[in-house]
């Protein structure tokens, strides 16, 4: 199993979620936990998924998740668990 993180911050609107998981489907990564919170009016969420069986190369897929970011106003990342790990850690 190859672990990835997905971060989507940004101004809630309708739809995020939806969004979001629509266009992992398509691409076969699989979510394995996911945790959202809305603060005063900004939506936060944090994925963890399965990216060993997606239908395309990681970093095409980072670029297309930081465009659709972008289309729909929101900031959203896709890293490595261990990236991830590294860069947070205390």
């Amino acid at each position: 199993m190859e672990k990835a993180i997905i971060t989507v911050v940004g101004k809630d609107q309708v739809g995020i979620i939806a969004k979001v998981c629509q266009f992992l489907a398509i691409k076969n990564i699989n979510i394995l936990d996911i945790s959202q919170t809305i603060l005063q009016g900004y939506f936060n969420m944090m994925m963890i998924v399965d990216v060993s069986v997606a239908n395309e190369d990681f970093g095409v897929i980072c670029d297309e998740l930081d465009k659709m970011g972008e289309d729909i106003g929101v900031n959203i990342k896709l890293q490595h668990e261990e990236i991830f790990n590294k860069m947070h850690r205390i």
